[in-house]
């Protein structure tokens, strides 16, 4: 073999225009990932046929999805319609053995490793290399406690089911790593043969997509009883379909069109995400507000206006409920005038990447200065960035975000574009959009 042909293959990159003038744009963005993913599952387990509108058709979607068929559901996708057609067998699993593969859907790992527990085989789950780096042990505990046979023995997946239905009972759960373990409990709790009964141990991150789930589980018609994210109990009760789901616009999308005026100026509107959003990351928009933009919304839309002559300024931001915002809030932050603080972010370091050091190392190639801490990270301002060519780590918000820095400064460009494949494959069609300017 001679060295050309044994050569690594050239990195796929995308340079991103700067755009000269401020924003007057109207976006739309897709479904929500998480609640096309825990519409999925909640689908299968109900008794009868679903229909989800507006959906998210994604890697991570089409993985779930693909997961369900493998289980035996008859799981229908209209892409062009943005619509998944589900058939519930009521909780019933029917294929009684199945190897899954998730690539890198931490959603879809942790609620189907929950409701493998229900059916009555051997299954296997398993995802990329990455994927085989997250660990998973806290929920494994915790459906142990509940009765089931779960193992892996590295703690994060490929994990095994040996499943006989769920017993139930009570359970301790970590709150600190994953809100995901706590969602995936609760999804499949209704079908447990007892009752469940969930405690939380420490502090719980994320807790607005554990409201997320709670909300889409009383929509199916099953109630959980709560006290505060402290404890949470569910009695055996069955899912019922829905005719006609629909799915909001994905929040965490929207963050990446809401930030782009704070460092252009002008306005950008997201037409399908709004301030009566149940997805926590529309808290985002709070977070602009306070870094000097104005935001305004109506009963379907959210628009964000940069900040006035005075400029962007820093904010010390607690991300830990919304931290697939916090790159966001990263790329924009060495434009403001004063440092920004984010911090409660620790469980970042476990998503598809260490978003935690990987942006704090990007942000470096850009000539910005910044201090990692264990969870989190303060950004200076910065005179002048420079150019250069963003790794994104196969993390789909590090190339959504740093993309951002792009419509500003010259010369910037995202190394592996194709991972927004993830949750967002149209996003660069989108982001090219803002240049096209509404008329007078």
């Amino acid at each position: 073999m001679n060295a050309a042909a044994a050569s690594p293959p050239t990195p796929v990159v995308r340079t991103i225009d700067p755009i000269g003038q401020p924003l007057d744009a109207v976006v739309r963005v897709p479904g929500s990932k998480s609640l096309t993913n825990r519409a999925l599952i909640t689908a299968a387990l109900a008794a009868g046929r679903t229909e989800l509108r507006g959906a998210l058709f994604s890697d991570d979607s089409q993985y779930c999805a693909a997961a369900l068929r493998r289980l035996g559901f008859d799981v229908a996708a209209d892409e062009a319609g943005e619509r998944f057609v589900i058939d519930g067998q009521g909780g019933r699993i029917p294929a009684g053995e199945a190897e899954l593969y998730i690539g890198n859907s931490g959603t879809s790992a942790r609620f189907l490793t929950a409701m493998l527990t229900l059916g009555h085989g051997r299954f296997v789950l398993d995802g990329n290399a990455r994927m085989r780096e997250r660990p998973i042990t806290d929920l494994l505990a915790a459906l142990t406690e509940l009765g089931a046979v779960v193992s892996s023995p590295s703690g994060c997946p490929p994990v095994c089911v040996t499943a006989a239905g769920l017993p139930g009972g009570a359970a301790r759960v970590a709150g600190s790593v994953s809100s995901q373990f706590l969602s995936g409990l609760l999804l499949v709790a209704p079908y447990a043969r007892q009752p469940v009964e969930l405690h939380i141990d420490g502090e719980l991150s994320s807790a607005p997509y554990v409201d997320l789930t709670l909300a889409l589980m009383a929509d199916f018609g099953v109630t959980v009883h709560r006290d505060a994210y402290r404890r949470f109990r569910a009695a055996p009760q069955t899912y019922r379909a829905q005719t006609s789901y629909a799915i909001e616009g994905d929040a965490s999308a929207a963050s990446y069109f809401l930030a782009a005026p704070a460092i252009l100026g002008g306005t950008v509107r997201v037409a399908n995400v709004s301030r009566q959003s149940r997805q926590g990351d529309v808290a985002f928009a709070d977070v602009l507000a306070s870094m000097g933009c104005q935001v305004t919304s109506d009963a379907d839309g959210l628009a964000v206006t940069g900040p006035a002559a005075s400029g962007l300024r820093g904010v010390a931001a607690d991300m830990r409920h919304i931290p697939d915002t916090a790159q966001t809030l990263a790329a924009i932050a060495p434009f403001a005038a004063s440092p920004t603080l984010i911090r409660g972010i620790a469980s970042a370091r476990h998503k598809e990447t260490d978003r935690v050091h990987a942006m704090c190392v990007e942000l470096r190639r850009l000539g910005v200065a910044v201090d990692e801490h264990p969870d989190g990270l303060t950004i200076h301002p910065a005179a002048q960035l420079r150019p250069g060519v963003i790794a994104t780590y196969e993390d789909h918000r590090m190339a959504m975000a740093f993309a951002l820095v792009g419509l500003r400064v010259p010369g910037v460009a995202i190394e592996n574009p194709g991972c927004v494949a993830k949750t967002f494959p149209r996003y660069f069609e989108v982001l090219d959009s803002l240049r096209l300017f509404r008329p007078v």
